[in-house]
């Protein structure tokens, strides 16, 4: 299998991203003639249980018949709990989500929050997401494209997401904008990674530890292996080990100009030699 290197990664972000804006352009959260609106009264009603009108979820407010994958939402399976509620951050629970649908409160209440914490109390069962990370903000859109193009849209949720006409409300234009910083924050920490991939590390009772540097540590594929060396990251705690490169113009400089050094990153202000391993070394042992 095919190994995707450190430009196809940052393309495929790339292209993720754009898929969000594009999504918008096409139509997803722009008004829709003839659409459905319901209130969340009505869409507690489509639990796919006996005599039940349907088997729907909603995500970010946006309403899809899930009846093809009931299998997995119909009442009594693992995520039961989402069909005839609005599904949010369900995403990033793990393997605490089948612990957490069996505690959800009855159909008809707006239980998102309780989705990660949990928290059956009046305070929890809420749909307030405004206190979303931007990783956790594009892994909601990345699963709305996934119902997107798996599902049946049927219409919106009159409330948080989507006023009465079925236009966004500023709190979804909130967290368009939060998962659109979300994808350029992966897009930067990726390009770091390229630049300064993380090193191989080991430990051993009787040797004690080892760093080292090899041409796909980090899960980085490259032409070099460089050098490891400390990096201290702005609000860091700890500096953690990377590998650099150590011929060759800076990864900094302007494309096109001379280069002024023959030294790669090595002179970068945030890197730091580890005590007692040569300069130049591919790796660096700490005995015990």
């Amino acid at each position: 299998m095919r190994r995707l290197g450190g430009r196809g990664l940052l393309l495929g972000l790339a292209a993720a991203a754009a898929a969000v804006v594009a999504a918008r352009w096409m139509g997803w959260w722009s008004g829709r003639a003839g659409l459905r609106l319901f209130v969340p009264e009505e869409l507690a009603r489509y639990r796919g249980g006996p005599g039940d009108p349907g088997l729907y979820l909603a995500l970010l407010g946006r309403v899809y018949d899930v009846s093809s994958g009931r299998r997995h939402y119909e009442p009594g399976a693992h995520y039961s709990g989402f069909a005839g509620k609005r599904l949010l951050r369900w995403s990033s629970v793990g393997d605490l989500r089948v612990r957490v649908l069996e505690n959800l409160s009855p159909a008809g209440r707006d239980a998102s929050r309780a989705f990660v914490t949990g928290d059956r109390s009046e305070a929890g069962l809420v749909d307030d997401v405004s206190d979303l990370s931007f990783s956790e903000a594009l892994a909601l859109q990345n699963w709305l494209a996934f119902y997107e193009k798996n599902y049946e849209f049927v219409g919106r949720v009159i409330g948080r997401f989507y006023g009465e006409d079925g236009l966004p409300t500023p709190e979804l234009m909130q967290v368009e904008a939060m998962a659109s910083r979300g994808a350029e924050v992966g897009r930067r920490a990726l390009q770091e990674k390229q630049k300064f991939p993380p090193c191989n590390a080991e430990w051993s009772s009787s040797r004690g530890s080892r760093l080292w540097c090899s041409p796909d540590s980090g899960g980085v594929s490259r032409d070099w292996a460089g050098v490891p060396r400390k990096l201290y990251k702005p609000g860091a705690k700890e500096p953690h080990c990377v590998c650099v490169r150590t011929t060759g113009p800076p990864s900094d400089q302007t494309s096109g100009l001379p280069a002024l050094t023959n030294r790669g990153d090595l002179d970068h202000p945030n890197l730091g030699e580890y005590p007692g391993c040569p300069p130049l070394a591919i790796t660096c042992p700490f005995p015990l």
